[in-house]
């Protein structure tokens, strides 16, 4: 089968870091090819190049037997190639019909926009790919997985022959990650190349057809038959070791309680829902998507506005009205989407580092000190093993494994109790979630508390002394970690659409213990 595109010696370096190594490989058409490897192993700086968002130093691309130099994203689309990234790359306030053909309206006489066209054609491109969505809806107002289906959707339209995903179910419901298989099988089945990056192994041997995988920016091997290959020999090319328990549950002891939260409610929280945190404890948030976990968050943190309800820390009552307030309090939030809420991705990492923490450091509360800045950020740096050349290095430019880091790095400058993470390891590889698992876990040894919200079912249950599962907006269960199992879980999150059987009842006590 002749290849349909080729990467050939392709190497990129950016300022003090080699982002890729020589890497040669290529893709057939009729097929999809898997990439996997650590962040940072040089999957999405390889996927820029192919798009013409970045050049390479040296090496080249051919497609269809031509060498191509691709200068701008613009001369990919036309050649017939596209790629949905990782990050999101929608306007917020704009709505989804006009997200989906920007640069593309359908006009009238004398250059007006025809919007009846316009939502007509945005309308029919969604049937195909999400239901429910309204094209006249700003994609501000959607949830994240509805943004990514917008995402894969609006690639589509171009009709290319190539087609990249970069971890396109990172922030998907079961659902909408089924659909998204049907997609890309009837593309595969038209005889289109797909390329799918991805750090969820049990998807690169459900949907792909080869594999290639990069360690380090180099690529380090290719399968061209999934059965030579399996789930151990994939992780051990790509972090060069073998991770055992990539969890590494510690126990330890708890401390007493430091957050009571009361019949609290909101706008997407109708229903009030009461818990406990103690001191050291990692408190884990399940549910599907639309549970509630992160409205919930969001009402703790006061980036949302609580109808009712008391917060109690450390035995007082909390007045929290927004995010300021409970910074000052010593509860942050690491939110879900990073790019749109946790980094600044235009500025580098002491500024992104060290930007809630100037106005205690500054000199005389006018001067930055920056100083004391850079000190601070090149000791998190050296204490999270951020990968970053320098301190000086654009986030943007970081793979979101140390984009998180940073966001933990931020809030570590203050002095904080209490780490709402919501999603804390999506779209971060194997190796750099155990990183960031041991990270929770010395934390909470110093005596902060953590509550991580995944919709990993495995990670949440791995990392947590104890569980509790949201549906539709409501606390159902809280379980202690002997009796966390899949099936309880899972009958708990889906009580309601289940035909047969009873799932277990929440246990308002256990909520306190």
């Amino acid at each position: 089968m002749k290849p349909v595109l080729e990467f050939s010696s392709i190497t990129k370096t950016f300022p003090g870091v080699k982002a890729l190594d020589s890497v040669s490989f290529s893709i057939n058409t009729g097929q999809v090819h898997g990439l996997i490897g650590e962040n940072g192993s040089g999957k999405s700086t390889l996927l820029k190049i192919m798009s013409g968002a970045y050049h390479a130093n040296e090496g080249h691309v051919v497609l269809r037997g031509e060498v191509q130099d691709f200068r701008t994203t613009r001369h990919a689309i036309q050649a017939g190639i596209a790629l949905i990234y990782q990050e999101l790359n929608l306007v917020p306030e704009m709505t989804v019909a006009e997200n989906l053909l920007l640069g593309q309206f359908p006009t009238r006489r004398l250059g007006f926009i025809d919007f009846k066209k316009l939502y007509g054609t945005a309308g029919k491109q969604l049937e195909n790919v999400l239901d429910g969505v309204n094209p006249r809806a700003k994609v501000k107002n959607l949830s994240i997985g509805q943004r990514q289906m917008v995402e894969i959707a609006k690639a589509l339209l171009q009709d290319a022959d190539i087609i990249a995903f970069d971890e396109p179910t990172s922030s998907l419901s079961d659902k909408e990650v089924q659909r998204l298989f049907e997609i890309i099988k009837e593309l595969r089945n038209e005889g289109k190349a797909i390329i799918y990056v991805s750090h969820r192994m049990e998807e690169i041997f459900e949907i792909c057809d080869q594999v290639t995988v990069f360690r380090d920016g180099e690529r380090v091997a290719t399968y061209t038959d999934m059965v030579e290959v399996n789930h151990d020999i994939l992780v051990s090319k790509m972090v060069g070791r073998n991770i055992e328990n990539v969890y590494s549950y510690r126990p330890r002891p708890l401390g007493e309680t430091v957050l009571e939260v009361k019949n609290l409610s909101g706008e997407k929280i109708p229903n009030p829902v009461n818990f406990e945190l103690k001191e050291g404890e990692i408190l884990g948030f399940f549910g599907l998507v639309g549970a509630g976990r992160s409205e919930v968050m969001r009402l703790l943190y006061g980036a949302d506005k609580k109808k009712s309800g008391e917060i109690e820390f450390k035995g007082r009552k909390l007045d929290i009205n927004g995010p300021m307030d409970a910074i000052e309090e010593g509860i942050v939030l690491l939110p879900e989407d990073r790019k749109f809420e946790g980094i600044i991705p235009i500025r580098n990492v002491n500024e992104n580092i060290n930007i809630s923490c100037r106005r205690h450091h500054n000199r005389l509360k006018i001067f930055l000190n920056n100083k004391w800045e850079a000190n601070n950020a090149k000791k998190f740096v050296d204490t999270l093993s951020i990968r970053t050349p320098s301190i000086n290095q654009r986030v943007g430019n970081l793979s979101g494994g140390n984009q998180q880091k940073i966001i933990l790095a931020r809030w570590l400058s203050e002095d904080v109790s209490v780490l709402l993470m919501d999603e804390p390891t999506r779209g971060i590889d194997v190796g750099t979630k155990n990183e960031i698992y041991n990270l929770m876990y010395n934390l909470t040894e110093e005596g902060k508390s953590i509550i991580c919200i995944s919709s990993d079912l495995p990670e949440v249950m791995g990392v947590s002394d104890r569980l509790i599962v949201m549906r539709d907006g409501e606390i159902v269960g809280s379980l202690n970690r002997d009796e966390m199992n899949e099936e309880t879980i899972i009958r708990l999150a889906l009580a309601n659409t289940m035909e047969n059987g009873s799932a277990p009842q929440a246990n308002d006590d256990k909520l306190k213990n």
